[in-house]
């Protein structure tokens, strides 16, 4: 249902059009007082939304008293939608005026139905490879996109994470300060044809963050941690057992041998204190010895 409604926004409808049109086809026909109490929501909302698709042609109203309403087939719909929106394409590549160079940015998308309409909208582009990062949550929502642009001959080169019982594949660096940090995302990254990429978090409570950008800087940044994930997944198939003797579960000791904790700043300064009370109480003595020996210079 949720894919359902996701790819008809993305062909232009509204929400409310999108779940009326849904009921429709589900219910077979319905009165605008039917719809609205299936769907939880005014009746004036439903009515205006099927005055709308009524006179786009996508709903027909039967005679009578209430008034019925039914959406297309679906074979109908598609190819009523399809002729629109390829000439709406071809006028728009056609007159779009054409800029100069345009020096790459970073900018924001907020919330999970901006995110994913932009992913799709890359992801339907791709020509030749796209390299993904995502857990399996994310994967299935874009499941027929990725699938699709397998059909296309496009090359996927996939990093998946299991979930929450699956533990993450280093240690987590913890914040400093005692600042909090929002918990509960799934990071996701997209790298698209090797220059535009996606990189952001899904939370449990349907919001979502992404930065997205055509710049080298990310777009290399992201490859490389890519190829960290394949070097490290070769050599832990090969040499998983001898990996953790060596370095720790999760190279805890590689970690730990560069990384403070707050905890460990403190315990080093508590360590400090006696040195620099033992370096001071020497320079006093120090300075005592030379007071007295230019006291007894005189008498030789």
């Amino acid at each position: 249902m949720e894919q359902l409604l996701l790819h008809l926004r993305n062909l232009g409808f509204t929400e409310m059009e999108s779940k009326i049109m849904v009921e429709l086809a589900s219910k077979g026909q319905a009165s605008g007082y039917e719809v609205a109490k299936q769907l939880g929501v005014s009746r004036s909302n439903v009515y205006a939304a099927l005055q709308r698709l009524t006179q786009q042609g996508y709903v027909r109203c039967g005679e009578g008293e209430p008034a019925r309403y039914s959406v297309l087939d679906p074979e109908e719909l598609a190819t009523m939608i399809s002729g629109r929106v390829s000439a709406s394409l071809a006028y728009m590549e056609s007159e779009m005026p054409r800029g100069g160079p345009v020096n790459p940015s970073f900018y924001n998308v907020e919330g999970d139905r901006n995110v994913m309409e932009e992913l799709i909208r890359q992801l339907n582009l791709a020509e030749q490879e796209i390299v993904v990062d995502v857990w399996r949550e994310e994967a299935s929502l874009l499941r027929n996109e990725l699938e699709q642009a397998e059909l296309r001959g496009v090359k996927l080169l996939w990093a998946f994470d299991g979930g929450n019982e699956v533990p993450a594949p280093y240690p987590v660096w913890p914040p400093l300060g005692g600042k909090p940090r929002r918990s509960g995302g799934r990071k996701f990254s997209f790298v698209i044809d090797r220059n535009w990429c996606m990189l952001g978090m899904r939370y449990e409570d349907g919001t979502a963050q992404a930065v997205v950008t055509e710049h080298q800087v990310l777009v290399e940044l992201l490859l490389n941690h890519f190829t960290q994930e394949m070097v490290l997944f070769e050599l832990e198939e090969d040499m998983g057992p001898e990996l953790t003797r060596r370095y720790g579960e999760r190279y805890s000791h590689i970690y730990g041998k560069y990384v403070l904790h707050d905890q460990e700043h403190e315990q080093l300064g508590e360590q400090e204190q006696p040195d620099e009370q033992e370096e001071h109480k020497e320079l006093e003595e120090l300075e005592d010895s030379e007071d007295s020996e230019e006291q007894q210079e005189p008498g030789h």
